[in-house]
């Protein structure tokens, strides 16, 4: 039985902690991507005119600009092209909505 134990934990410490390392960091990226998506979602349907402020997007796209060199840098390929993806479909939002 202890032996059981022992082994779990080294599975636990060895496997999981770095999977769950990963999956969250990728995750906070996502989270990040989406902080400006509803207000631009809201103005494209018509249901506000308020667009996200400035400051507001300028810094979640620094940080996540900082973070695509971060992941360039340690060759990520799973969050180059997350974030990237995600810079392509933001801009996409905000060209339909400045020239609609």
């Amino acid at each position: 039985m202890n032996l059981d134990v022992k082994i779990m934990q080294d599975f636990i410490k060895n496997k999981f902690g770095p999977i769950s390392a990963e999956t969250l960091g990728w995750l906070a990226v996502i989270v990040i991507h989406c902080s400006t998506v509803p207000t631009l979602l809201a103005v494209m349907a018509g249901l506000t005119d308020k667009l996200p402020s400035a400051d507001l997007v300028l810094l979640t796209w620094g940080g996540l600009l900082l973070l695509f060199a971060k992941s360039a840098l340690q060759k990520d390929l799973l969050n180059l092209v997350t974030i990237g993806l995600g810079f392509v479909v933001q801009a996409v939002f905000m060209i339909l909505i400045f020239f609609k």
